[in-house]
């Protein structure tokens, strides 16, 4: 009796599925679109009326089972045409625990005002074919280097903030969340956000050509998740994905796949609202658990070359197209810029933050008379440097500066890369650092003179007390000579004074400086200059993502430039690269420049770089 039913289902959900007019109940009417015909024929009203009744006798039949029996979930009956590997398809669950049988499928179709509203917003009334072509034609795939096997290839210009905001929250779980590779998605919104650093040091290690193709997959889809969820404020993730890969999975009966999605999008484009308002099919998730499960069943149309647009589409929806507007300085521009389709600071914000902000400034800037410009208004998971701030045309903020874990979007006048490291230890503040902050606060604390740099002896004695300096008697005389203490005097007996004492005096000769590598992502494919393949011709380098090591020294903020040594570092353990401890002090090697160094110093102010190879291109 199960089977018959589950046949009947089966067979009703393929008839739903073909070419017709959608149910006026479940989405508007496509009489906006071009050539749809004005009425529909009776011949055609009957047979989708018989349709229509089959599939509702289908779904009353599933929920009387379903009572009937514990075990008869729409999820399990639905995954019957998966075949075998039914425990990968998408086990949807929602706020009600079911969905209708057409969002199972394919979701529900965008209105005709929603599809004018979204195409304006993200693309403008004026967009070139060259700009659709470049977001039509991006696919979220991983690089098949093992070098860079880590990484997001992006072959078309534009989507490159889309795919550089997914690449730093896939670092994020590839690096740091490692013994939940292995893990099932349905246990994955159990530990989504939810883990921060520890004091202790964190190293992951480097090795990205052992990383399989399902844990990749995995942390791909739990990083989509993510950022879904963070655009809908943690309530909601609402899934874009396309009609006609729906329709070519019912007449293939077979799960996504390349090949399958290589067929139905042939021929496709988006090259207006009307098109969009034809093929585009959303679904809203409530659980993080289902919103999971989604993906994984949709997961090779994001890959497809569609891919790129799909997530934006899908971040935009989760965000809410009315709420992406307001979070806008000025929302009549689109979000995707001109002449070269870029995305915007708006996008990369928005799947950094979850608001399409236009600016990377903590809080918001009031510029009298009631307006205000919206900056980040929370501490973020992976962070953001740029260019254009060391070019004096923006300040980054802390929110973005000092993320949560050491990965950071990197800008450009054209293309978006990414930064990290392996040690989250690379942004504690040095232990000296932190010691100068402490006094200069507890100075600070006592100055009474409106920021002048003095305090009264009392005063002096009291930070003396609260910050455990232990001074010699002459030097406390001396100080308090003139009846009061000036800041730059004190602090020069600060630096003098030994660290068992209380002061920074390094009896190491380092200075208190920093030592460390980070890594950078460039997912463009480019001429590897270095690299052992060629082309068939053996003169043209192939093309492909570079990843590059620099090693980074940063001197303390007070330590001149002339004190500025460098240090030899072994590595802590054969199979980790990323930290080790001072062993001698060496001469220094000479500084390397490029414009990622720039990026680099809005962060680590003074901070000398070095590499192996070709310098680092972040465009």
């Amino acid at each position: 009796m199960a089977n018959h039913e589950e046949d009947d289902l089966r067979m009703a959900l393929r008839m739903s599925m073909q070419n017709s007019p959608p149910d006026p109940k479940r989405s508007k009417p496509r009489d906006g679109l071009a050539g749809a015909p004005a009425e529909e024929p009776s011949e055609v009203k009957t047979r989708r009326l018989q349709r229509e009744l089959m599939a509702a006798a289908a779904e009353k039949r599933m929920l009387v089972a379903k009572k009937s029996s514990p075990s008869a979930s729409p999820s399990k009956v639905l995954s019957g045409s998966a075949g075998s590997g039914s425990d990968l398809a998408p086990k949807v669950v929602t706020k009600d625990k079911e969905l209708s049988l057409e969002q199972v499928n394919l979701g529900k179709g965008l209105s005709e005002e929603d599809a004018k509203q979204l195409f304006s917003m993200v693309f403008g009334a004026e967009v070139t074919k060259g700009i659709l072509a470049q977001w039509s034609n991006q696919g979220i795939r991983f690089s098949p280097d093992p070098e860079t096997s880590m990484g997001l290839v992006q072959h078309e210009g534009g989507p490159c903030g889309v795919l550089a905001a997914i690449q730093a929250f896939v670092l994020k779980y590839l690096l740091f969340y490692p013994a939940e590779l292995g893990k099932v998605a349905p246990n994955m919104h159990q530990n989504t956000g939810s883990r921060t650093p520890s004091n202790s040091q964190c190293v992951a290690t480097n090795n990205f050509a052992s990383l399989t193709e399902d844990a990749k997959a995995r942390v791909l889809i739990r990083s989509m998740g993510e950022i879904l969820f963070l655009c809908g404020s943690n309530k909601r993730a609402v899934i874009a994905t396309l009609s006609v890969i729906g329709e070519e999975t019912e007449r293939s009966e077979d799960r996504l796949n390349d090949e399958v999605i290589t067929k139905s999008l042939e021929g496709l484009s988006i090259e207006s609202a009307a098109d969009l308002h034809k093929v585009l099919r959303v679904s809203t998730y409530t659980t993080q658990e289902s919103a999971f499960q989604r993906l994984q069943a949709v997961l090779p149309a994001f890959q497809s070359r569609m891919g790129a647009l799909l997530f934006l589409i899908s971040a935009l929806l989760s965000r809410g197209l009315d709420l992406v507007q307001s979070d806008r300085d000025d929302p009549s521009l689109p979000l995707v810029t001109a002449p070269f389709g870029h995305a915007s600071q708006e996008i990369v914000n928005l799947l950094l933050c979850g608001q399409a902000v236009p600016n990377v400034f903590d809080g918001k800037m009031d510029l009298g008379g009631g307006m205000s410009l919206k900056g980040i208004s929370k501490t973020v998971e992976v962070g953001f440097l740029t260019l254009l701030e060391s070019l004096n045309f923006c300040k980054v903020g802390q929110y973005l500066k000092s993320p949560k874990w050491p990965i950071w979007v990197v800008g450009s006048e054209s293309h978006y890369t990414v930064l990290f490291s392996l040690d989250t230890t690379v942004q504690d503040e040095n232990e000296l650092e932190g010691r100068e902050s402490q006094i200069r606060k507890a100075f600070d604390a006592q100055d009474q003179s409106g920021g002048g740099g003095f305090i009264s002896v009392e005063g002096f004695h009291q930070v003396l007390r609260e910050t455990n300096v232990k001074l010699p008697t002459e030097k406390v005389d001396l100080l308090c000579s003139t009846g009061f203490i000036v800041w730059s005097e004190f602090w020069q007996v600060i630096l003098d004074l030994d660290k068992s004492l209380g002061g920074l005096k390094d009896s190491t000769g380092l200075m208190g400086k920093k030592v460390f590598d980070l890594y950078h992502f460039n997912g463009i494919a480019k001429s590897d200059l270095n690299g052992s393949q060629t082309s068939s011709g053996g003169e043209i380098p192939v093309q492909r993502p570079r990843l590059t090591k620099l090693r980074v020294s940063v001197p303390p903020r007070w330590t001149p430039e002339e004190y500025m040594t460098d240090v030899v570092v072994t590595s802590a353990s054969s199979g980790n690269e990323s930290g080790g401890k001072v062993t001698e002090i060496a001469k220094p090697e000479p500084a390397q420049h490029a414009p990622l160094v720039d990026c680099i110093r809005t962060r680590w102010p003074r901070a000398v770089c070095n590499w192996v190879g070709d310098p680092p291109s972040i465009v």
